[in-house]
């Protein structure tokens, strides 16, 4: 939004949308953090009969768990730190909504793919919640 020079709907389109982006990631975060609140080790030990979470589990970054104590951190699957190098301000509207659309469909399949990974209800909930959003979000780029 700040790369946009005019005042008026699509500034606060582009605001109103980090926004609601910056809600999610803390949604995220709460969520993993509450997850493995208490989570005793019988836990971790039937998880690891799945091969996916066998994988994570077992190449668990370390920067994670001596920064982040084990909670949720804002870093990407390889454990780089959130910067800058995710946002697409080009300086022309139309390719920066066209390359919003591309992100909230990556997005939105990651979600899906989440959804369908977990059997927890208030986890399928709030994925449910973000499935939504994100659909919203890439029609309004369109």
């Amino acid at each position: 939004g700040w790369n946009c020079r005019i005042e008026g709907k699509y500034k606060d389109l582009i605001m109103d949308t980090a926004t609601e982006e910056i809600g999610h990631v803390e949604m995220l975060a709460t969520m993993v953090a509450r997850l493995l609140e208490g989570a005793p080790s019988t836990v971790t030990a039937e998880a690891v009969k799945d091969p996916v979470m066998a994988a994570m589990i077992g190449g668990m970054d370390v920067q994670q768990a001596i920064v982040g104590g084990g909670g949720a951190l804002p870093a990407d699957s390889n454990g780089y730190p959130w910067n800058g190098r995710y946002i697409v301000a080009s300086g022309n509207l139309l390719a920066d909504f066209r390359a919003n659309v591309a992100a909230e469909a990556q997005g939105r399949l990651q979600t899906a793919r989440l959804y369908n990974m977990t059997d927890d209800p208030g986890v399928k909930a709030m994925l449910q919640f973000n499935l939504a959003r994100d659909t919203v979000h890439q029609k309004q780029w369109l």
